[in-house]
């Protein structure tokens, strides 16, 4: 974005055009440039096409297109000017410290060769070197999108005041899980749009805040959402600015969106000093591979420090975070405000050497951007990052909003300071270890953010869901107490507090939880489904039943709450109308695993089993779950598929190493098929986990005689005898030997 500068631009580009008359004019100047002249056609004219004008362009975000050569003369010498200065192209990073892709800077010899351009008069060239200007479209960049989303209501701009920060809500239509390669925002009116950053609102946390006015948009540079129970953090820089409309994900790693969520388009507008209307649209492209890869968004700050005497030039903020895994970099987001001056992001490594991340040393808040690198960079285990800011609050600061300077704090307003560095890294896994490295960096950021400020509630909830991750309910319940000490009413960790408790086996304390966060919002729609499952576990199932249908009252969509009444029906056996219910939960949500599973027992029990076998597939497209495994196994043997049934009890044995059951159906399959050996040793597996089973050791018996190795089996049989010496058919069996 072009800023003020001392001189008069107007004058400027009147004595340029005049002084380029003379030149033209002049005996001395050929109409064809010399061969080793610099001219448009030749050597500028690619410049401004690869650097300049996919943002100066007919419609584009600058202020004057430069697509032709008499747009080009007529601007060229602010074109030097800004050139000359690095303030244009807008690109921050200082060269050598970090190699990004997409470096907009200038490389220093086309920086001369503009120079000596418009020195010589700025002359045009032979047309016959003129490249051919590039097009940029009205249309979708990358095509016809897969979805379409726009904001509900135009916003008007005034022609002039402070910077607004609006959060626009588009609640996403889908039935199931799809998976973004790319996203291209049209912000309506580009030269308002600073720039905007989407968020994934999982909940539609942000939407049920405000039921009555989400249309409208939600002022604010900085909003919370409710992440739901799940550890889903943060893992893409769905960030937008003028010059990159088109959004693409790398191979292997797309963002999920899911039935039931909403993107918010938090947009940063600036006044242009006329009136403007903005309403944005948003165009997504799927794919349908998943993700291989599971990047993470970290940060570092220390808004808390941030107090900026007037007229200091040089106030220091600092952070710093170890990393318990290693990493890949990818991207790097500095942000800060009107005061930032140099924002620094470096890593020591374990053996002390530094690598640098970032360094802009010479911060400007309207030229922002994501900065990704071309390739990942490496810290390993035990690498501390740092970001370290400057800022400058003295009169000689040119972006200072405040003359004469005045006291500066963190806030979300553009006139107050921010000192931010975001990292989008992919963790590496961790070794001999199935789990989720994303976990322990999500715990070592959130204790970071605790030893500076042992009430950051967030921090606290956050850490909080990682200790429910890891089944560390104690933890977690001291974590959701030390929030309400301070937000005693808070509903959301009221209820995660009964869910914490429910886990510890306090189940009476979960139920006063759930219904001190209904006394504080009677409409929360979790605390609801929460209490629900919680009497519907203790066999209250009416109580379960009223929590079910008050949520459908609410919302008849709610496949969940379909699910879960349907579970109650079937409990008290009102099957067809349980099975209406695991019906409609599908027709909202056809991936729902439980509703799956749920009809497939009920169609099963009926003897459909072709049905059964259908619905319990689409549900392990899912989830990889044993008991959906173990009763395809179950239906497979009913209708004689032994060799399939034999598949799903190996894949129960793979999910459920500890558990003897399904080496029993794996034994009992065996002996069916004639296969004595392999029974015997799934016999023999089973007992190995649990060798106090009596029952086990006279079927061993069983198979040992069948086999003929008689000793064995009057042994088998002699010791299920002593484990149950009531044991009818061990007696009997060795009565016959």
């Amino acid at each position: 974005m072009m800023r003020p500068r001392t001189v008069n631009l107007l004058t400027v580009i009147a004595l340029s055009i005049a002084l380029s008359s003379v030149l033209l004019q002049s005996p001395h100047t050929s109409v064809h440039a010399a061969a080793d002249q610099v001219t448009f056609n030749r050597q500028i004219a690619p410049i401004i096409y690869n650097h300049c004008s996919s943002c100066h362009h007919p419609g584009g975000a600058g202020p004057f297109s430069l697509l032709t050569y008499a747009d080009a003369r007529r601007w060229g010498t602010v074109i030097e000017n800004v050139t000359q200065s690095r303030f244009m192209p807008p690109w921050l990073p200082a060269p050598g410290y970090g190699s990004f892709a997409d470096d907009r800077r200038l490389p220093d010899e086309d920086v001369q060769l503009i120079k000596k351009w418009v020195t010589a008069g700025m002359p045009e060239g032979d047309p016959a070197d003129a490249p051919k200007p590039p097009v940029y479209s009205t249309d979708w960049v990358l095509g016809p999108p897969d979805l379409i989303l726009k904001v509900p209501l135009p916003m008007q701009v005034p022609p002039s005041g402070t910077d607004l920060f609006q959060n626009f809500i588009l609640p996403v239509p889908i039935t199931q899980t799809k998976y973004v390669r790319a996203m291209e925002i049209k912000p309506g009116a580009p030269r308002v749009v600073h720039h905007a950053n989407i968020i994934v609102d999982r909940t539609a946390s942000l939407r049920h805040q405000h039921p009555n006015d989400w249309q409208e948009g939600i002022p604010g540079m900085e909003v919370m959402f409710d992440s739901g129970d799940t550890f889903d953090p943060d893992s893409h820089f769905l960030f937008w600015k003028p010059d990159t409309p088109a959004l693409i994900e790398p191979e292997g790693m797309p963002w999920r969106l899911d039935p039931g969520n909403d993107l918010v388009l938090n947009m940063h507008l600036k006044p242009t000093g006329k009136p403007e209307t903005v309403q944005a649209t948003v165009g997504l492209y799927f794919t349908n591979k998943p993700p291989v890869a599971h990047p993470m968004l970290l940060q570092l700050e220390d808004d808390a420090a941030l107090d900026i005497p007037a007229g200091d030039p040089h106030f220091v903020i600092e952070d710093h975070l170890k990393l318990p895994v290693a990493v890949d970099v990818l991207g790097v987001y500095p942000h800060a405000h009107y005061l930032g001056k140099k924002l620094e992001g470096y890593a020591i490594l374990p053996g002390g050497e530094k690598k640098w991340l970032i360094l802009i040393p010479n911060w400007d808040i309207d030229r922002q951007s994501v900065y990704r690198y071309k390739s990942p960079i490496f810290l390993p285990k035990g690498s501390v990052i740092y970001m370290r800011y400057t800022y400058d609050n003295s009169a000689a600061n040119i972006h200072n909003p405040n003359s004469p300077p005045i006291r500066v704090r963190a806030g979300n307003r553009s006139v107050d300071e921010m000192g931010h560095l975001w990292l989008q890294v992919l963790p590496q896994p961790i070794p001999n270890s199935d789990e989720d490295p994303r976990l322990l960096l999500e715990q070592a950021w959130m204790e970071n953010r605790l030893s500076k400020d042992p009430n950051d509630e967030t921090a606290l909830y956050n850490l909080a869901s990682v200790k429910m991750s890891e089944s560390d309910f104690t933890f977690a319940t001291d974590l959701y107490r030390r929030i309400l000490t301070g937000s005693p009413e808070d509903t959301r960790t009221l209820t995660a507090l009964g869910t914490a408790l429910d886990k510890d086996g306090n189940w009476e304390g979960a139920e006063s939880e759930y219904q001190k966060a209904l006394v504080s919002d009677s409409q929360y729609a979790d605390a609801h489904f929460d209490l629900a499952q919680l009497y519907f576990k203790h066999n209250s199932y009416a109580a379960a039943e009223q929590e079910y249908r008050s949520l459908l009252v609410e919302d008849p969509k709610d496949a969940a709450a379909h699910n879960g009444l349907g579970a109650v029906l079937l409990a008290t056996n009102r099957i067809a109308e349980a099975q209406n219910e695991f019906q409609a939960a599908i027709s909202f949500d056809p991936d729902s695993f439980d509703a799956l599973y749920n009809l497939a027992s009920i169609e099963a029990s009926d003897k459909n089993y072709p049905q059964a076998i259908g619905l319990l597939q689409q549900a392990l497209k899912q989830k990889n779950d044993a008991d959906a495994h173990q009763l395809l196994g179950s239906i497979y043997i009913q209708s004689g598929r032994l060799g399939d049934a034999l598949q799903q009890f190996k894949v129960v044995q793979e999910l459920r190493p500890q558990d003897p059951l399904p080496h029993r159906q794996l034994a009992q399959l065996y002996d069916q098929i004639g296969q004595l050996n392999d029974a015997i040793r799934e016999l023999n597996a089973a007992l190995a986990l649990e060798p106090g089973n009596a029952d086990d050791w006279n079927n061993l018996g069983v198979l040992q005689a069948r086999a003929g190795n008689t000793a064995a089996a009057r042994k088998d049989f002699e010791h299920a005898l002593t484990l149950d010496p009531q044991h009818a058919a061990a007696r009997a069996n060795l009565a016959r030997l």
